[in-house]
């Protein structure tokens, strides 16, 4: 009896003990996670105080104090001007173009990431992964820099065609709206294709091994462990990122249109962000265009808790 007492003493000291020690080791990790905490808070939270923006008439360089109070004002010019109205439209049937765009597309780094893990020679699939992540680091002003140089009236595409005797005048590529958002689509492909299988190749590399060796002991080829071994381990992870990206479907960015934008292709290449900054900068509506802006947060969260909701009862996953 005093020996069972004495080990029952023992496993509660144990456990005290042990409590303690995961107690430490969680203010340990919460103290490393603070300062990421305190910058999301600093650049993605703080910043929203800016939203009271959307309420006032405010008027550059006046204080916020010093400018008229009108409430949801803003809000009903959006939808009770025509004008404003029609253009609103034309920059939402962009936006959802664009975005519907970039998810059909969404498949080519799973492509690209699959084709790549099957070339065997080390040097030649390093070279390739390579030159094709190298783009993402390009800044889209450089971007517009090397398109400028290529399909710009007197760029090098022109020139040959001239010389070869193909056309006998300029095409014009950038300074037209024909084909604004393929354009926009292959410029977005070309610089991100590379980045976004990076994800892929990582998720291929942790698939079991043994998967591929026990199916190439029952005759499957290439192809086939591609199909239904390779293809399947990376649908997870390509599920989550697409309903990111439907969760972000008002998220085009806007650097890469600012720099293509001109008086030619401005009706198609105009999205909701740079719709947002020419309003805000251009226009010199800094209210109207923080309401716009507070309003696709808005859906951008419902979005993303939708999607949320259907990953719940379809996959029995959430993603926040």
């Amino acid at each position: 009896m005093g020996i069972k007492m004495l080990k029952n003493g023992a496993g509660a000291e144990q456990r005290v003990i042990s409590k303690k020690k995961s107690g430490v080791q969680g203010k340990k990790m919460f103290l490393s996670v603070l300062p990421f905490l305190v910058l999301s808070f600093l650049f993605s939270y703080f910043p929203l105080h800016g939203w009271i923006y959307a309420f006032y008439d405010y008027r550059s360089p006046l204080k916020l104090s010093q400018c008229e109070f009108i409430g949801l004002r803003w809000f009903k010019m959006l939808f009770a001007n025509k004008t404003q109205l029609q253009n609103l439209l034309q920059v939402m049937e962009n936006t959802f173009a664009m975005s519907l765009l970039s998810i059909a597309t969404s498949v080519l780094p799973l492509g690209f990431a699959i084709f790549l893990n099957e070339i065997k020679c080390k040097r030649f699939k390093n070279l390739v992964q390579t030159l094709t992540t190298l783009p993402n680091f390009i800044s889209w002003v450089l971007v517009y820099s090397v398109a400028f140089s290529l399909f710009s009236y007197t760029g090098m595409v022109n020139t040959i065609l001239q010389n070869t005797g193909l056309i006998s005048e300029p095409l014009k590529f950038l300074d037209s709206d024909a084909h604004t958002w393929l354009w926009m689509l292959l410029w977005n492909t070309w610089k991100g294709l590379g980045w976004g299988a990076i994800m892929y190749l990582a998720s291929i590399a942790g698939i079991d091994q043994e998967l591929y060796e026990a199916a190439r002991v029952d005759g499957a080829n290439r192809f086939h462990l591609m199909r239904h071994i390779t293809l399947p381990s990376l649908m997870p992870t390509y599920i989550v990122l697409l309903m990111l990206s439907i969760a972000n479907f008002l998220n085009n960015g806007m650097d890469q249109y600012f720099v293509f934008q001109n008086s030619f292709n401005k009706e198609h290449i105009q999205v909701l962000d740079l719709y947002v900054y020419n309003i805000g900068m251009t226009g010199n509506s800094l209210s109207m265009a923080t309401a716009i802006s507070m309003l696709k947060s808005i859906v951008s969260i419902s979005l993303l808790v939708t999607v949320n909701l259907i990953s719940k009862k379809t996959r029995g996953e959430s993603i926040i």
